[in-house]
């Protein structure tokens, strides 16, 4: 019985994050040497370093270099400024 009420709980909680990945409006630019070098700069050193080579907007830039505070989001970041990728998925801006 415990087992079960634990397997539901993660069940549960994995499934909280899925509506935010459902409706990315972005779309992917092309993969080229500055993309790549955006990408290694966005992972390396901080997130909005890599939108800004990628001439994103100043929004974008400012999202990325304040979530770029959690650990987690330069990984999103690399991949987002390694297929210079074009709007997102919060209004757009991320």
């Amino acid at each position: 019985m415990k087992k079960f009420f634990i397997t539901l709980l993660l069940i549960a909680i994995a499934s909280m994050t899925s509506p935010a990945f459902a409706g990315t409006h972005g779309k992917n630019g092309n993969i080229s040497a500055r993309s790549v070098g955006a990408a290694a700069l966005s992972l390396i050193i901080w997130p909005g370093i890599g939108q800004a080579v990628n001439n994103q907007s100043y929004e974008k830039n400012v999202t990325h270099a304040v979530l770029g505070l959690t650990g987690i989001f330069r990984f999103w970041s690399c991949y987002d400024a390694f297929v210079d990728r074009q709007g997102g998925v919060w209004k757009n801006r991320i």
